[in-house]
C-alpha cells in the first residue's frame, strides 16, 4: 500500500535543542523544480538567542581539558563516518556529484581528527616565555577569544562548515554559526552529530538563512568576541568591517570554499595572553 511521504522541515540548533525559527520563516528548497526539504529562515531574535546560549557555554567549554576536546572532536569525525552514507545522499540531493559528495564528506572527516589531534599540542606551538630587562619570568599564552560568529563557506556544504567549525571550537571558543544558504541540510544534519557526541549544549549554534539579512547582525551584535566571514560580496564584507569596528570586534575575511587544516585557524580566533611572575623578591 503506498503512503504520503514527510517532507522533512529542517529547524535551527540553538543551546542543544533544535526549535522552529521564532519569525516562522521557511523556505522550500528545491534542486531543478523537485522539492527536497523545508528549511527555516532565522531571524535576528534567533541570532541573538544563539549568542546567549553561546555565552552561557562558554566558560565550562573554554575550561575543559585540551584532552577532552581533542576526545570529543574525535567522536564527532566517528559519529559521521558512521552517517557518511545519509550526508553523501543528502550533497546529492542539493544537486552536488556523487564523487563530490563523497570526497567532501571524506575531507570533513579527516579534518575533525585533524584538529583533534592539535588539540593539545597547539599551545606549546604558539606559547612563549619572553626575555624581559627586570627580574620576572615573562609568558605569553593562546586563549579563547569567546563567542564567535561564523558565516560558513556558501559553496562548501559540509567539509567547508568543518574547515571554519573545528579550529574555532577546539580552541576553546563557543560559536554562532550562519550556515550555506546553497547546502543548508548538511549542515542542520551535522548538528544531530554534534548533539550526539557529547558536544555541550549551546557550544555550538547552527542557523539557516540570508546572509544578507544576517551577516551584518553579526557584526553590530556586541556579545560577539570575533567574526570569520567566509566569501560575500565585496559591499557586504565593507559594511560588515565598518559595523564591527564600531564595538571592536576582530573579523577575519576568508575566501568562499574550504580552509585546509593548520594550526594558524586556531591561533586566528584565540588571543596572546602575556603574564609577568616575580623572580627573585
Amino acid at each position: 500500500m503506498s503512503r504520503l511521504s514527510i517532507p522533512k522541515t529542517y529547524k535551527l540548533f540553538i543551546g542543544g535543542k533544535f526549535p522552529r525559527t521564532e519569525s516562522g520563516r521557511v523556505t522550500e528548497l528545491t534542486v531543478e523544480g523537485q522539492f527536497v526539504a523545508n528549511v527555516c529562515q532565522a531571524s535576528r531574535k534567533d541570532l541573538r538567542n544563539a549568542v546567549t546560549a553561546a555565552r552561557g557555554a562558554f566558560d565550562g567549554w573554554a575550561g575543559s581539558s585540551a584532552y577532552l576536546k581533542g576526545q570529543i572532536l574525535y567522536r564527532i569525525a566517528e559519529v559521521l563516518d558512521g552517517r557518511a552514507s545519509q550526508f553523501i545522499e543528502e550533497l546529492v540531493a542539493q544537486g552536488v556529484s556523487g564523487d563530490d559528495a563523497r570526497g567532501e564528506v571524506e575531507a570533513a572527516i579527516d579534518l575533525l581528527v585533524h584538529y583533534a589531534g592539535w588539540s593539545d599540542k597547539y599551545q606549546a606551538l604558539f606559547s612563549t616565555v619572553n626575555p624581559v630587562a627586570s627580574p620576572h619570568f615573562n609568558f605569553s599564552r593562546p586563549e579563547p577569544m569567546g563567542v564567535v560568529g561564523i558565516i560558513a563557506p556558501r559553496h562548501s556544504g559540509l567539509a567547508g562548515l568543518v574547515s571554519v567549525l573545528a579550529p574555532a571550537i577546539v580552541g576553546g571558543n563557543a560559536c554562532v554559526v550562519l550556515a550555506s544558504g546553497d547546502y543548508p541540510l548538511t549542515a542542520i544534519s551535522l548538528a544531530e552529530v554534534l548533539a550526539t557526541s557529547d558536544v555541550p549544549g549551546g557550544v555550538v549554534n547552527l542557523l539557516t538563512g540570508s546572509v544578507d539579512e544576517l551577516a551584518v547582525e553579526f557584526a553590530k551584535h556586541r556579545d560577539i568576541n570575533a567574526l570569520l566571514m567566509c566569501g560575500g560580496s565585496a559591499e557586504l564584507r565593507k559594511t560588515v568591517e565598518i559595523e564591527a569596528a564600531d564595538n571592536l570586534k576582530r573579523v577575519s575575511l576568508l575566501d568562499d570554499g574550504l580552509v585546509p587544516g593548520n594550526p594558524y585557524s586556531i591561533l586566528d580566533l584565540n588571543e596572546t595572553k602575556t603574564t609577568w611572575h616575580p623572580v627573585g623578591v
